[in-house]
Parts: C-alpha cells; structure tokens; sequence
C-alpha cells in the first residue's frame, strides 16, 4: 500500500434500514413492530425490511409471499420515494458540513472523504461520530460508519457494528483485517465466482493473497491483478464528488401478465410519461433508448437505439421505444416493461484526487 494511500481517511456512512426506519419514524404504530416496504402481495418484492423484520428472516428482494410465510404479522407498506429522497437531502447536508468530497451511492449511504475537512478535525472517527449524532438530532434516525484508507474497506467496516455502531479499520489493522475476511466480502467477488476460487482452495482473504498474480491472472483473466491488489489494501478509487448518473429509466411490473399488444403499448405509454417527468427533472437529454422487456417464465429481453440528437421529451423517445417493443412479436405473457435513456448530455467529472498529508494512524 502506497504512503498516499496510507494517509487517506474515508468514511462509509449507511443508513439503518432506511426505509423501513423512515416510515417507522412517521408513523409511530409501525414502531417495534416488523415492517417491509414494498409489495406484500404473491408478485410483491420487499424493497427494506425493519431490523423486527429481519429478526425472522425477512430481506430484501424477497418476494412478499415468502416474506410473509416467514413473518405472519409484517405489515406492508406502500413506498414513499419523494420523502426517502427528502430526508437523504437532508442528510446529505450534513456531510457537506465536513467535506465537499461526498460520493452518495443510494439515498441510504454515501462515501466521505475528510482527509482535508472542513473542521480541521484530524481524527475521522470523530467526524463519523459527530455526523450520525447530527443525523439523529435532525431527523431522529440512525445510521452505521465504517472507517478506512479507502472506500472498500470502509464500506466493509460499516456493516460490522450495525445497527447504529460504527467500527474503524487502522492501516497498520488492514492487511490482517482483511486476511480474516471471507472470500465472498471482496469487492468484485460474486457467487460465481466465489465458487471457483472455492474450488481453487481460497476461501478467505489469506488463502486468496498466498496465490501468485500469474495464477490469478491465469484463473480470474483481467481480474485476477484487482484481486491480487485488494487483498493487500491496494485500491485506488478515489471519492468522486460529481458522480454523474449514466441513465435514467422507469420501469413497470405489472399484477397481471399483459400480452394483448394494446395493453402492451398503453402501459409502455404510462411508463414513458414518467421517464420524461424524470428527464425535466435531472434536466438532462439521451441519444440512446432502451426497452427491457421481463416476460412471465423470467426471461428478460433488452433491446436499444441511438440516435443522432439529444432527446428527452416523450414526443421524441416513445415511438422510438414502441418500435423496439413491436420489432418481434411477443411469444410469451410479458411480467414487466421499462424504457431507458442513456448516452446523456452529461459530462464525468472525476473530482479532486489532491491529498493532505496528515498523521493517519494516530488520529484515525
């Protein structure tokens, strides 16, 4: 790990339960008892479940018939995305209080930079203390922090004293900490390929940093030299302040399979009416459309064009994603549509990679 990297302080900040917590919080019948947001019926999907909730098995991305069986007495509730997003603002805030690096992730968590912060406080676990306190003084919820040399670790170290805890990770505590850790915590690392490395005998971040780059490369292609770096604390993603969004999409999953092609194109016309609200509202315009289309057996088509001019208005974009829609004809009952608009008129800007050089390991 370089002495650059050595000297950077990030702190991963994530809501508990946000959703679930946020409706909790207004509406004082819901609280101590297990919620889920989201569908509660047999196509219903959980979207957050309240640490009550979870206590039974209940998570996220469940269908809301499973989640059911598991947990007769949870209460569904229709999310509310304009007050998530409210709240997330407000919280935003508060981060900006310490430093003007801040790379939100979701509405419930972002990345913070306070190397060099606006409090010329030198220890990040304070600030991370100082900002959860804020959190819950202002809007009365809690969130967990992890604390690290980069945003990796930090992240990682977040969800270790959940709910409301917060846990730091020292440079000279990394490599060991990340040696302990299960294969299938590192970053890049997905079930699949976590089975291959199993297979391979690696099974924790020890077994994964006794393998030479060359096997790794040989094993894992491109990937193998991430491996390779991460689990010796190697990562040079820097907190990227302007993260501008790729795409903006809207997409429907309906009670009902549809398959009668005027259903099809009505719906598709719903959607697209709230894809150009989204557009006005980011105030940006794409080149290229994309239909995706979730048919009943869960097969899932994409299918997409780009055209010459910026475009963001209905009028422009939904003959466009019709056309696309109806280019084959539908075989199958279709259990979701969604149109998306990408190659937007937005410019990536990277942030400041700049660096104070401050006394990490006594002050972290």
């Amino acid at each position: 790990m370089t002495s650059e990297q050595n000297q950077r302080k990030i702190i991963h900040i994530d809501m508990d339960a946000f959703y679930a917590s946020v409706e909790q919080l207004d509406n004082p019948e819901l609280r101590g008892k297990p919620v889920a947001v989201g569908g509660g019926s047999e196509r219903g999907v959980v979207a957050a479940a309240s640490y009550e909730a979870r206590r039974f098995g209940v998570r996220s991305a469940m269908s809301g018939k499973i989640a059911r069986e598991k947990c007769p007495e949870l209460i569904f509730v229709v999310p509310r995305f304009e007050r998530y997003k409210e709240i997330s603002f407000e919280i935003r805030d508060i981060f900006y209080e310490y430093s003007d690096l801040v790379e939100p992730l979701s509405l419930d968590e972002a990345f913070i930079d306070v190397t060099e912060n606006k409090k010329n406080n030198p220890s990040a676990g304070n600030i991370a203390a100082e900002i959860r306190q804020k959190i819950f003084d202002k809007t009365g919820l809690t969130a967990s922090a992890g604390i690290s040399v980069n945003k990796f670790t930090a992240k990682i170290a977040s969800d270790i004293n959940k709910p409301n805890g917060q846990k730091t990770i020292k440079p000279d505590e990394l490599i060991s900490f990340l040696e302990k850790l299960p294969i299938e915590k590192f970053f890049g690392v997905g079930k699949v390929t976590a089975k291959k490395m199993n297979n391979l005998g690696i099974f924790t971040g020890a077994d994964l940093k006794s393998k030479e780059p060359g096997f790794l490369i040989q094993n894992f292609g491109k990937h193998g030299k991430h491996y390779y770096d991460i689990v010796r604390g190697i990562q040079h993603s820097s907190v990227k302040p302007d993260r501008i969004r790729k795409s903006i999409a809207t997409e429907n999953t309906f009670s009902n399979d549809i398959f009668d092609i005027d259903d099809v194109t009505k719906q598709l016309s719903i959607i697209a009416d709230e894809l150009e609200k989204r557009m006005l509202r980011n105030d940006v315009k794409g080149k290229t459309i994309t239909v995706k289309i979730k048919y009943n057996d869960f097969t899932q088509q994409t299918r997409s064009k780009t055209v010459n001019e910026f475009i963001g208005l209905k009028k422009d974009f939904f003959n466009i994603a019709e056309s696309l829609i109806l280019q084959e004809e539908l075989k199958k009952p279709v259990r979701l549509l969604g149109i998306s608009i990408s190659n937007l008129n937005t410019t990536e800007s990277e942030g400041s990679d700049s660096q104070l050089k401050i006394d990490f390991e006594d002050n972290l």
